[in-house]
């Protein structure tokens, strides 16, 4: 098969490819919908599709990130950056923590669970754009 070196056919395929990802994801959402009707949040997630779904908006999420680093206008100080989502990260860590301990029938090791679940989901794509970020300073540099 030869590569296609036309741009014109080159975006007409990443449409097409978009195209096709929306009516599966609207098919899959369509499923996970009945699934609900049928037997509620536990059916749903029951369903294997459910996972199928995670992932590929997780790897959707992931895409676009980098996408959207190396389509900053302005150069930012990716260190900067770091720290005050960090510090944001520790804040709403803070805060949900402290509102499950209050919260009636949940304690220390729920709240510290929660706070952990939340930090570890919360410093993964931090991380992520910071990479990015010192990748695209350093390729600015060259």
């Amino acid at each position: 098969m030869k590569k296609i070196k036309d741009e014109r056919l080159i975006m007409r395929n990443l449409q097409n490819i978009k195209t096709v990802y929306i009516v599966q994801t609207i098919g899959i959402l369509g499923i996970l919908g009945h699934s609900f009707l049928q037997g509620g949040a536990d059916e749903m997630r029951a369903n294997p599709l459910w996972l199928l779904f995670m992932l590929t908006t997780i790897l959707s999420a992931y895409l676009s990130m980098r996408v959207s680093v190396e389509n900053e206008q302005s150069v930012q100080n990716p260190a900067r950056s770091f720290r005050i989502s960090l510090l944001v990260l520790m804040t709403i860590v803070i805060i949900v923590s402290t509102l499950t301990l209050l919260t009636p029938g949940f304690g220390l090791p729920d709240a510290l669970l929660i706070g952990s679940i939340l930090f570890i989901c919360g410093i993964i794509p931090i991380y992520y754009i910071y990479r990015l970020r010192v990748k695209e300073q350093e390729d600015m540099e060259e």
